[in-house]
């Protein structure tokens, strides 16, 4: 037998199967979708199985070397999806397997993940009663336990000689690094008609593929929609997949789901340790759990039964890969739909443009959520801060500050965004105008008081703020701009007794860090929550009556045809943070370009309005959703070399392609990040067929050339 093996070389040239003969002794234990060692030129790799057959026509063929895994790594529809994976982002197929695995079971040799286990003593010889008052204590909880844990310290002694007298033996267990036993707790929530309508549309699916999406505004009961819908998935034998955008709303929808579910569910995203991650994909291949939450990797979570897949915040761009293969989870979700004959559910409060306009073309169904539980949207003022300034008000206006008062006044709290980490932009001499950039990325640093360094928050590079200007040595210089870290001391300032904390990048980079954030601001150990956009979204405080928004135009400005889609959004979700208990919201959205539509819209919660306004312009500008985008990178050290290869490209393009428009080449968005330059060439088009053909094409051209060339299809940054 010949099994066709994908050995670990993510290479373009080495991007298909070879054959190896299976040795007799290996011919049970070989299957499709597992692991095995095989010798490739003068060394051994691991790689994937991806079909066995009874023959080949390759002479002398070399023998597997070891069978890795006990069980299959990727069944069939992983496979599927790999292969769907790879032909859409046109990633190479090991590239495409691997993003899928944690990183215990990557085809990558020496890459060792243990498994976890208690060790226990259990009694053999009921009849020896000990020979010493530390035996016999031993002996007696033994009797009444069936077993202890080997970390009685104080019995250490008596637990050796008690071995070799063969009184007690020693028991291994496997154990999982992640346990949090919750007992289940009963709702007693009451659904609204708006919400069993929605749970009612998609129960009748259940046994079809169709996308639903899920329109409801901030604080309308989503989370409670999505439960119901997987209780009855749960009922009929099947399983679910849960999709947050970011790892700070995994700690909260998780005990949310835990007090429903127990401890029927695996924990999937990026901030777990290999080996917790090794655990929770072994709890779902053993069928363990029927419910899998995390980011965007747990779209693959292994399931054998789906049942349904939910992606809530379906608007945003963390669902998108950056980094090759560039797929998109909720694509992903949409074909394992389609291969499973289930529903796909997508929530959101501010529905991404190409979703609503899929909805309304009724490819996807749309189910709405149109009234808050406790009908009661906070009201939204907009605040122009040219005049505040002028009054002394530079970071917080007069209004934003009485509004805080009154809130802690009333022992409420109060949630302040910024959409920018570090204490301040720039670092700037007053004498000569020299800017302190970056020697790799040729942009500004950013100060961070605290430690008083100044970061690149692109590659990296990091040093110490100077005391004079490097260029003509003036001893005054200063940081410019704001970053959360200032913002946070300027609150401290204003409102010294009460507590207030920040949750960032910079905040939340070290494990378990947006739970510990998230739990200390919902017991009120703190009074006002400072953060960047990971505060904006799903966070759910009751005794939150204020939100204020510092630079809330700030996106405006970004170069990027969705930057009035990502302002509208921001707000929106942010504003949604507000008034979600008992007593009403409250919002302040600062700025000084507050008479663009999207902030307008924003203010009065009207995502129809916003929408309607935002397809003019697309239309006009041929984006999407009227037209395709793919946008593609060429990074070199030598910036006139990668500039020429662009104008190569964007001629066979034309040449090779109909009703294409091509802009560029052009200097990135950020054009120098770590010494390599960054050209881009943007196309639009409507049908993609014969542009993947040439984009295929030049993706296997540039192989080995002195620039690299990076193909992005349908990219969101």
């Amino acid at each position: 037998m010949v099994a066709q093996v994908l050995v670990e070389i993510k290479a373009k040239a080495v991007d298909r199967v070879f054959d190896y003969l299976i040795p007799l002794d290996y011919e049970e234990k070989v299957q499709v979708g597992i692991r095995v060692l095989v010798p490739f030129g003068k060394q051994n790799l691991e790689g994937f199985v991806m079909a066995i057959k009874p023959d080949s026509s390759i002479q002398n063929l070399k023998e597997i070397k070891e069978v890795i895994d006990d069980e299959v790594i990727l069944n069939d529809e992983l496979l599927k999806v790999g292969e769907y994976i790879s032909k859409k982002t046109l990633a190479t197929q090991m590239a495409s397997l691997e993003a899928m695995l944690p990183k215990a079971l990557k085809a990558h040799h020496g890459v060792k993940v243990n498994k976890k286990y208690d060790t226990y003593v259990s009694l053999i010889d009921f009849d020896y009663e000990g020979k010493n008052d530390k035996q016999k204590e031993l002996i007696t909880k033994l009797k009444e336990k069936d077993y202890l844990k080997t970390d009685l310290k104080e019995y250490n002694s008596a637990i050796q000689t008690l071995i070799k007298k063969e009184v007690i033996e020693l028991k291994k267990e496997e154990v999982y690094r992640l346990q949090d036993d919750v007992d289940k707790e009963i709702s007693n929530i009451k659904l609204n008609q708006d919400q069993k309508t929605a749970i009612q549309k998609v129960k009748e699916s259940s046994n079809t593929f169709k996308p639903f999406l899920l329109y409801g505004v901030t604080g309308s009961g989503k989370t409670e929609v999505y439960m119901h819908m997987i209780s009855n998935v749960i009922d009929n034998g099947k399983e679910a997949i849960v999709l947050v955008p970011e790892i700070s709303l995994t700690p909260q929808l998780v005990g949310n789901f835990k007090k429903r579910f127990g401890n029927d569910i695996a924990i999937l995203h990026s901030r777990l340790s290999d080996g917790e991650r090794y655990d929770e994909w072994r709890k779902i291949v053993r069928s363990e759990v029927k419910i899998a939450i995390g980011a965007r990797s747990a779209i693959f979570a292994p399931f054998k039964n789906l049942g349904i897949i939910i992606v809530d915040e379906e608007h945003t761009t963390t669902y998108k890969q950056d980094s090759n293969p560039r797929y998109h989870a909720i694509d992903i979700a949409l074909f394992r739909g389609k291969l499973n004959n289930i529903p796909v559910v997508l929530g959101s409060a501010t529905p991404s443009l190409e979703s609503y306009t899929r909805a309304q073309m009724g490819i996807y169904e749309l189910l709405r959520l149109p009234k808050r539980i406790n009908n009661n949207l906070p009201d939204v003022k907009l605040i122009d801060m040219a005049p505040e300034i002028k009054k002394g008000y530079r970071i917080l206006s007069k209004e934003l500050i009485e509004a805080l008062n009154n809130t802690l006044e009333h022992n409420e709290q109060a949630i302040i965004l910024l959409n920018r980490r570090g204490y301040s932009t720039t670092v700037t001499c007053h004498e000569c105008g020299h800017c302190i950039t970056c020697p790799n990325c040729d942009i500004p640093l950013t100060y961070h008081k605290k430690n008083n360094i100044m970061k690149c928050h692109y590659c990296d590079y990091t040093t110490f703020k100077p005391l004079t200007c490097p260029e003509c040595h003036s001893k005054d210089i200063s940081q410019f701009g704001l970053g959360t870290e200032k913002l946070e001391e300027e609150i401290n300032k204003l409102f010294p007794t009460f507590k207030t904390i920040r949750m960032d990048i910079d905040t939340t980079s070290t494990k378990g860090s947006h739970a510990k954030i998230f739990e200390a601001f919902k017991k009120h150990e703190y009074d006002i929550l400072v953060g960047t956009q990971m505060i904006s979204k799903g966070l759910d405080f009751e005794n939150v009556t204020l939100v204020g928004v510092i630079n809330g135009d700030a996106s405006l400005n970004i170069p990027d045809f969705r930057s009035a889609e990502r302002t509208f959004s921001l707000l929106n979700q942010v504003a949604g943070r507000a008034g979600r208990g008992d007593k009403k919201g409250y919002v302040i959205i600062q700025g000084f370009n507050l008479n663009h539509y999207s902030i307008l819209k924003a203010k009065v919660h009207d995502y129809e309005g916003f929408y309607n306004e935002e397809m003019k312009v697309r239309k006009a500008l041929k984006y999407p959703p009227y037209y395709n985008l793919s946008m593609l990178t060429l990074v070199g050290k030598d910036y006139d070399y990668a500039l020429e290869e662009g104008k190569k490209i964007c001629d066979y393009i034309k040449s090779h392609v109909k009703n294409v428009i091509v802009l560029g080449p052009t200097s990135s968005f950020m054009p120098k990040i770590n010494n390599n330059y960054y050209i881009q060439i943007t196309l639009k088009y409507k049908k993609s067929n014969e542009l993947l053909n040439a984009l295929s094409f030049l993706n296997q051209k540039y192989v080995s050339t002195k620039v690299k060339l990076e193909i992005d299809i349908n990219p969101l940054k």
